[in-house]
């Protein structure tokens, strides 16, 4: 990553290959043949030990580049592996968190994104007999570090583009859990089966989430392992600034496919947000009352302060310069279909209206083209 300067970059989101995943190994394998020689061997403590010193310079580009205040966020999943009989877990996370800490990163609680399967034989191993039967992995961990103290806004413009940059009180309740049920493993449609299967992509939610999460509109943010764009399209989606690399050329042409559902499915998931959002809004009319505030751009009630100058940007346009770069134009105006009197759209007797056309706003929209990745 030379070509990015130190301290240039706002956030890392990335999912690097997990070592000890045999789906990786021979990517490995290419990095240090050392590796395919422990593996040969048998010796598994080694070659988990090898596959992470392949990693560790990244972890080491990524402190370089990360701005002071800026966040790294590291999707994660430990491997359980076989190697000569000796069923193991090689703590991914673990190891990749040691690394972070000694280059002088803080860490902050983690999530745990639960990824259940529906195998009706979850077990492992001599199941009912114990004591030689193992609780099965259903989970990754997403890392949070931060390089130095919290991030601080000070000239009057950046305090306005954060706030413009919020999200809704109820999402932060859900975002902000350090567990998440609520996102599964699917299938992305922007990539194909077997892209899906080399890269192993995150859900697009993860990646949107904690885009904006840990960043505001504008910021950089920065993939180390690409893969099949993923964070590059929710940067696009969030209206931040991206950088990714990625080693394997066969990625690109999923990767270029970005440009041609970005626009569209940006706009779908903004319009499934802001639904979601007044779907909240008629429930708590209806069990607990009204609200104090109301955004400044939508008119609707909001829980907090901090809500009132949030905005979602459309983008309206997307062109490709050059090869492996995108350019993206944005509308500043809030999305007409939310913006209402919604003083007298609340009424008592209209709410099941409101709840009814919300649904129609959203659903009637979409299109095999719209679907998230």
């Amino acid at each position: 990553m030379d070509a990015v300067p130190s301290e240039s970059v706002d956030l890392i989101v990335t999912s690097p290959p997990y070592p000890m995943i045999q789906m990786w190994d021979e990517m490995f394998c290419e990095q240090n043949p050392s590796i395919e020689a422990a593996l040969k061997k048998a010796e598994g403590s080694a070659a988990f030990e090898l596959m992470h010193q392949v990693l560790d310079p990244v972890w080491n580009e990524v402190f370089r580049v990360l701005k002071y205040g800026g966040f790294a966020c590291i999707n994660i999943g430990d491997a359980t592996r076989t190697i000569n009989g000796n069923f193991a877990l090689y703590p991914n996370h673990m190891r990749i968190l040691k690394c972070a800490l000694e280059l002088g990163f803080s860490a902050l609680p983690c999530i745990l994104w639960r990824k259940q399967t529906n195998a009706p034989n979850k077990f492992m191993g001599s199941g009912m007999l114990p004591a030689g039967a193992y609780v099965t992995l259903e989970h990754e961990y997403i890392l949070i570090v931060r390089k130095g103290p919290k991030r601080e806004f000070k000239k009057e413009v950046d305090k306005k583009n954060r706030r413009e940059s919020a999200i809704f009180w109820e999402e932060r309740n859900s975002w902000f859990s350090d567990v998440w049920f609520d996102v599964k493993g699917t299938p992305q449609a922007l990539n194909d089966k077997d892209s899906r299967l080399r890269s192993a992509a995150y859900p697009f939610e993860v990646v949107y989430r904690l885009i904006n999460m840990y960043s505001a509109k504008g910021d950089t943010v920065l993939d180390p392992f690409l893969g099949t764009g993923t964070t590059t399209a929710a940067a696009m989606a969030s209206g931040r600034n991206s950088i990714g690399y990625e080693i394997d050329p066969s990625l690109e042409n999923i990767i270029g496919r970005i440009k041609d559902v970005i626009v569209d499915s940006s706009k779908q998931l903004i319009r499934k947000r802001l639904a979601k959002h007044m779907e909240f809004v008629v429930g708590r009319l209806k069990t607990k009352g009204g609200f104090k505030y109301e955004n400044a751009y939508y008119g609707f009630p909001v829980m907090t302060a901090q809500e009132k100058e949030l905005i979602f940007n459309d983008p309206v346009n997307i062109t490709q310069p050059d090869a492996g770069m995108f350019e993206v134009d944005y509308s500043d105006k809030p999305q007409p279909e939310f913006c209402k009197n919604w003083s007298d759209e609340l009424q008592e007797h209209k709410l099941d209206n409101v709840s009814q056309n919300l649904r129609h706003t959203v659903t009637g929209k979409n299109s095999a083209q719209m679907e998230l990745f």
